[in-house]
């Protein structure tokens, strides 16, 4: 269940010596950061093995060590299960001595693993789960929430969507908490905007066959359905409203949550048309391409939003232990909030409550016509600006978060 890579100075290793002793605020002279993700199931591209890997990477750029300690990444497999990961963390933080957990999504899951974390006043580097509600009802002061949120992503996409003339909606939902805030955040703006939902389905995570789900959408007549879900869910639902005739018919599907993995899978033939919102894209800028290249030697694949988004906040993490030369949770998140972080050329702030607020952008997919190189996937429709993406701090209801 468990993977463990240690990451020391090369140095050291050539030159035969033993590893710089942590400094003394560092506990255990180690600085360990576990990534806990969907190794096995619906998120595996996404996040699964490509995350390790993003977070081996930041460790790497960091020289191996960190205020004179050493660097070890850990990973296991939650298997979407609440109940698995939960299992995991508290062995991590009780037996392992692990200082912080990064990546997980299922928020499921991760709201499980903030209650551990927040109860064993450890760090949580929430760059994977999108349910607001970790940053909102469920925060704590000890997590970061880096991933974009349910609010931001239903945000940008529905109202473009609205705005385009697509007013009546029919959601196809994942039936767990991500799921169910996405469809509510998405509501939302239909309603503010003067359209109208005309029903919606739940289904089952990790499901094969969405047809009884794609009729039932059809039948409804609702100029955009939806897809309140991610992964190979999401992939399945529109290779198979393809298929069954739906856009043929001038119903418009909409991705609420959707990853260049899940593109890649589909294709440009399938995919083309759909809008979607990210704050990662790896052909965004230098910077972005840079560490998007070097990812792609390694693993054979482009960076999603969320391997790329554990990096860069794994880097935050370790730059603001340099900084105080602890790995305290306290000492190290108040550093965190203090500093902007760097987001591949673009620079975010993390509020109070946690949260970590930066531009998104409004993405289109191209036509294969459109495409001039592998990868090529993606056309800029807009910035949405973070304090319109993301809800406001008064709008939280994070309760250790003092609001005038």
């Amino acid at each position: 269940m468990f993977k463990k890579t240690l990451l020391t100075f090369s140095l050291a290793a050539a030159l035969g010596v033993a590893p710089l002793v942590g400094h003394t605020a560092i506990s255990d002279g180690v600085v360990k950061i576990g990534i806990l993700n969907d190794l096995s199931g619906p998120y595996i591209d996404l996040a699964g093995p490509g995350s390790i890997l993003a977070a081996e990477m930041a460790a790497e750029d960091f020289g191996g060590t960190v205020a004179g300690a050493k660097i070890e990444i850990l990973s296991a497999d939650h298997q979407n299960r609440p109940d698995v990961g939960s299992q995991i963390v508290r062995q991590w933080f009780d037996l392992d001595k692990v200082d912080a957990i990064a990546d997980v999504p299922t928020s499921s899951v991760a709201i499980a693993v903030q209650n551990i974390a927040r109860e064993k006043e450890k760090v949580f580097l929430i760059s994977g789960a999108a349910t607001a509600s970790l940053s909102g009802k469920d925060c704590s002061p000890f997590s970061i929430q880096t991933s974009d949120d349910t609010t931001a992503l239903s945000i940008g996409t529905t109202r473009a969507v609205v705005d385009s003339g697509a007013d009546t909606w029919f959601f196809l939902t994942a039936d767990y908490t991500f799921g169910h805030a996405m469809e509510a955040a998405s509501t939302k703006v239909i309603n503010d905007k003067g359209g109208k939902v005309l029903g919606s389905v739940k289904h089952p995570q990790n499901t094969n066959d969405f047809s009884s789900y794609i009729l039932q959408a059809q039948a409804s007549g609702a100029k955009a359905i939806g897809l309140a879900n991610a992964g190979n869910d999401t992939t399945q639902a529109i290779k198979q409203a393809v298929e069954f005739g739906l856009t043929a018919q001038g119903q418009k599907l909409v991705g609420l949550i959707l990853f260049i993995s899940e593109i890649h899978a589909m294709g440009l033939e399938n995919a083309n048309g759909l809008q979607l919102t990210e704050s990662f894209y790896w052909d965004m800028n230098d910077e972005s391409r840079e560490f998007s290249k070097r990812f792609l030697d390694r693993f054979g694949k482009m960076p999603t939003r969320q391997q790329a988004t554990t990096y860069a906040t794994i880097l935050h993490y370790l730059k603001s232990i340099e900084k105080t030369e602890s790995d305290d949770a306290r000492t190290v998140v108040r550093s965190m909030k203090d500093t902007p972080m760097n987001f591949f050329g673009n620079t975010g702030t993390i509020r109070e409550d946690g949260r970590l607020i930066h531009d998104l952008t409004l993405w289109e997919v191209k036509k294969p016509e459109e495409s001039k190189y592998p990868w090529d996937y993606y056309k800029k429709v807009a910035t949405i600006p973070g304090d319109q993406a993301f809800a406001s701090l008064e709008e939280n209801a994070c309760e250790f978060v003092k609001k005038d």
